[in-house]
């Protein structure tokens, strides 16, 4: 499977954990597609299906989709289509609109209830300030995810071909689902993940059990600066690397084990409290 391919899925599987508590919003939620260029039709009809699948859990709840781009072609005939394939209550509601993402999230209300968004080439700051809002980028600078609380990003790489698909949300436990999702992927032939922070830029395969090699160098690096608790250092593993929180604690380990940081107090259980330095 392609880049684009590990692109729609991570949205999917993404979906598939946000919609069932999103629905219960009193005001409802939305789910944004938005581009600067041309909107990939099969990432919006992944998303069509997706959220489909949760018609059940619609009763008297709304689900707004929105796809949005400077050009929509004939997006909304193949969405339709879609629809009626899978006869989605009329609480999923569709819309297919050219112009701006902020203009149509305004027009819509969209902001006034959970929002998630999948955005390539739109400021992130447009979708920002949901109740709550989460969003995956395309190849959006780190820098400017700054507008949500937690931050995470991945390099996507096959062949001399790469993406980086950013997570913005002010949920510490959303991240780490997603960090899950992220890893639990089956591995793609020919697709493997970089870590944009790691100055060798080694790659990695998808698995469950990713090679720890890329968080040993961040982490000592970070440990560089000074000395830092073990909850200090899984926050930095899950908002600053592409590992998660659990994958700190293995290397926290390794790296006490191998005797290349000491920590305080020296015996016990490595609890949240415990301070860990260079060696």
């Amino acid at each position: 499977m392609s880049i684009a391919g590990v692109t729609r899925e991570l949205l999917v599987r993404h979906l598939d954990l946000w919609v069932p508590g999103a629905v219960h919003s009193p005001h409802g939620a939305t789910f944004l597609q938005a581009s600067a260029t041309d909107l990939d039709g099969d990432v919006a009809e992944a998303a069509v299906r997706a959220c489909a699948e949760f018609g059940d859990r619609l009763k008297r709840r709304r689900l707004t989709l929105l796809f949005v781009a400077p050009e929509v072609g004939d997006l909304q005939r193949r969405l339709d289509a879609v629809q009626r394939e899978l006869r989605t209550p009329p609480e999923l509601s569709l819309h297919v609109m050219a112009g701006s993402a902020a203009v149509m999230l305004k027009a819509l209300g969209a902001h006034s209830g959970p929002l998630l968004s999948m955005i390539d080439g739109i400021d992130p700051a447009v979708v920002a300030t949901g109740k709550p809002a989460e969003a995956l980028t395309v190849d959006v600078p780190r820098e400017r995810m700054r507008v949500f609380d937690l931050t995470a990003a991945v390099t996507l790489v096959e062949g001399d071909a790469e993406r980086t698909i950013g997570f913005g949300t002010r949920s510490a436990k959303s991240l780490e689902a997603f960090k899950n999702e992220m890893w639990a992927l089956d591995e793609y032939a020919g697709v493997r993940y970089r870590d944009p922070n790691d100055p060798e830029g080694h790659l990695m395969d998808i698995t469950l059990e990713p090679n720890p090699g890329a968080l040993r160098r961040e982490l000592l690096a970070h440990l560089r600066d000074g000395e830092r608790t073990v909850t200090e250092l899984k926050r930095y593993a899950l908002t600053e690397t592409v590992y998660r929180a659990a994958d700190a604690v293995k290397v926290i380990t390794a790296l006490l084990q191998s005797g290349a940081v000491t920590r305080h107090p020296r015996d016990g259980r490595l609890g949240g409290d415990v301070t860990v330095r260079i060696a």
